[in-house]
This record gives C-alpha cells, structure tokens and sequence, in this order.
C-alpha cells in the first residue's frame, strides 16, 4: 500500500528522493523498495 503511494508521489514529481528515503528510515518502505522507485541505491 505504502509502496504505491510513494512510488506515485515520486513519479508524479510531488516527493524527492529525500522524502522516499524517510519512508525506509520510518520502516514503511524497504531499501530493494527505494532502488525500485528511485532507481538508485539507499545510503543511510
């Protein structure tokens, strides 16, 4: 569910790569998850 949401959010412009990076430092989001919608590698 989160997944989906971020992943639209960020598509759509309306979140940064910063913001994706909270979503795994909240644990909603994994590391595999944030390569597959920023396409880059997480660095905590």
């Amino acid at each position: 569910m989160w997944f989906d949401r971020i992943n639209r959010f960020y598509s759509q412009g309306l979140w940064t790569k910063e913001m994706v990076a909270d979503g795994v430092r909240v644990n909603v989001l994994t590391e595999t998850k944030y390569k597959e919608i920023t396409g880059e590698e997480y660095n905590a």
